[in-house]
């Protein structure tokens, strides 16, 4: 996977889940289907994958730094 796919991925990924996690823009539309019930599980799920993705951002910035400063040119 490229470098920019990947901080791309990160990036978004990251925001996604940030706002399921932060806001509850999740949970009003779990009520509003009628799964409210999930709502007890979603910090199970969603703060793994905040982690997950910030750390997909931290190491594709990290290549990213490697990277230029292993091509001074």
């Amino acid at each position: 996977m490229s470098n920019r796919a990947l901080l791309t991925t990160g990036i978004i990924g990251t925001i996604v889940a940030a706002l399921c996690c932060f806001t509850p823009v999740l949970v009003v539309l779990l009520g509003a289907i009628g799964l409210s019930a999930v709502v007890g599980y979603l910090d199970v799920v969603l703060l793994p994958a905040l982690a997950i993705f910030v750390g997909i951002t931290v190491y594709a910035l990290w290549r990213r730094r490697q990277h230029s400063n292993s091509n001074p040119g």
